[in-house]
């Protein structure tokens, strides 16, 4: 199944019963990793409500540093696997989820399986979905889609065991390091440039 069908999937389940987080990673094996990183993030690709950032955001670095690690069966703390997702949210995701997956899932297939079904490079996506993450729970306004993109990248990529666009994903997540320690800078120059204005 592609990852829009998994996620449809999940969603339709989630939207006729209340289900936990827990429930999604027992139900999907090992592909649960990805799965549940694609399903935490994909909300943050609308306008979100204050505090939520950091309940999604905290389960994905969770599950990143553990792929990071090499794991490949994935745990959440008790708290976080307990939470049950909003019915409007998963409404609102299964409406525009075509739209979001369309374009990415055109392009997305197997290949370079060398580099897509390598441990090492599991691990590395393991860190890289950890540092977006990092950068997602950053207070910083509307930046949320932008590392939101970055991770579900790297998930499209590891569902359809596409090699490419794993190595598009860790260009793209330079970008975003980049664009971060620029803002970073202009924050930490700001009381001089207010002095010089």
């Amino acid at each position: 199944m592609r990852f829009s069908q998994d996620v449809k999937s999940l969603l339709q389940s989630l939207a006729e019963r209340p289900l936990t987080l827990g429930d999604v990673l027992a139900t999907t094996s090992e592909r649960g990793f990805s799965l549940a990183i694609g399903l935490l993030v994909l909300p943050f690709l609308f306008p979100m409500p204050p505090g939520a950032t950091g309940i999604f955001g905290s389960g994905c670095f969770l599950l990143a540093v553990q792929m990071a690690m090499g794991r490949r069966s994935p745990w959440l703390p008790r708290r976080v696997a307990r939470f049950k997702f909003p019915r409007w949210l998963i409404l609102k995701l299964l409406k525009n989820l075509q739209r979001i997956t369309g374009v990415v899932e055109r392009f997305a297939r197997r290949r370079l399986v060398n580099i897509a079904d390598s441990p090492n490079f599991w691990r590395l996506n393991g860190v890289c979905i950890a540092w977006l993450s990092v950068v997602l729970i950053l207070p910083i306004p509307f930046t949320n889609p932008i590392p939101t993109v970055g991770i579900l990248l790297f998930v499209i990529a590891t569902l359809e065991s596409d090699g490419l666009l794993m190595c598009i994903s860790y260009g793209v997540t330079a970008f975003i390091t980049l664009l971060v320690a620029v803002v970073a800078y202009l924050l930490w120059q700001a009381p001089g440039l207010l002095q010089n204005l």
